[in-house]
């Protein structure tokens, strides 16, 4: 496997980084430390001690959606970012962090209105939205998004 052909991955159980060939990247893979499945289709909940792992030492992008559980909104799009999930891994990861349970990284990224979509890549924001988005506008928008 060389640099060039292999993808750094962090594993959504313990945050671990492992390096993936991207050609294998579809066959989904076990992470070194843990044995986790690299990719669930589903979101990864973040939170301090997984957030930098995956958005910042991650060589895919992150979509990260900041929600509060009072936030009748933010339930209602739940469904619509795990479907999202399901078409978007694993070329990219997608990950919830609850606003009141982790009110720092909020605060970090300054969350004013929810939901609110952040698009990472290399640990830089690339882009946000605010609102509900369909499955269908998640998935455009994450795509169009990611290659910037």
């Amino acid at each position: 496997m060389t640099q060039t052909n292999a993808t750094n991955i962090a594993c959504p159980a313990c945050g671990t980084l492992n390096r993936v060939p991207r050609e294998k990247l579809n066959a989904g893979g076990k992470c070194g430390r843990c044995g986790s499945m690299l990719f669930g289709k589903q979101p990864v909940v973040l939170a301090p001690t997984n957030f930098d792992a995956h958005a910042s030492k991650s060589d895919i992008p992150l979509l990260v959606d900041f929600w509060a559980g009072w936030c009748g909104p933010c339930r209602h799009m739940a469904p619509a970012f795990a479907e999202a999930a399901a078409q978007l891994e694993p070329f990219m990861r997608l990950g919830k962090l609850d606003t009141e349970a982790e009110q720092t990284i909020a605060a970090r990224f300054a969350i004013r209105s929810l939901p609110t979509l952040i698009l990472f890549s290399k640990g830089k924001e690339i882009v946000r939205q605010s609102g509900v988005m369909s499955t269908a506008s998640i998935v455009s928008w994450a795509r169009q998004n990611s290659a910037r």
